[in-house]
């Protein structure tokens, strides 16, 4: 009888680890599928960067390819303009003897 009891004790500890390590497992499988579904959208996400990074890539080559092209068809090149002067008075009058030129 005392083996009995103890037997039934036993096979209730058991059934409770049991039911905390089914719970366990729950956890860990909703756990699972949320990990699943980031993994994914960062997958898409990553797919997605690269492929910009291609198009600017792409579009950067064809920019650069535009700019040599346009240098070589180019037949003159023109200096470029000098600054325009900025003209002030020194003092707050406006008389052309006190006008001053300032380089930028």
């Amino acid at each position: 009888v005392e083996k009995n009891l103890k037997l039934e004790e036993k096979i209730t500890m058991l059934q409770q680890q049991n039911e905390e390590l089914r719970a366990r497992i729950e956890q860990n499988t909703v756990i699972t599928r949320q990990l699943s579904e980031e993994n994914a959208n960062l997958q898409e996400y990553v797919e997605k960067e690269v492929e910009e990074k291609k198009k600017l890539s792409r579009t950067n080559e064809e920019l650069l390819w535009k700019l040599q092209e346009g240098d070589a068809v180019s037949p003159v090149k023109l200096p470029p303009s000098p600054p325009t002067p900025f003209y002030r008075c020194s003092s707050g009058n406006s008389s052309p003897a006190k006008v001053r030129t300032l380089r930028r």
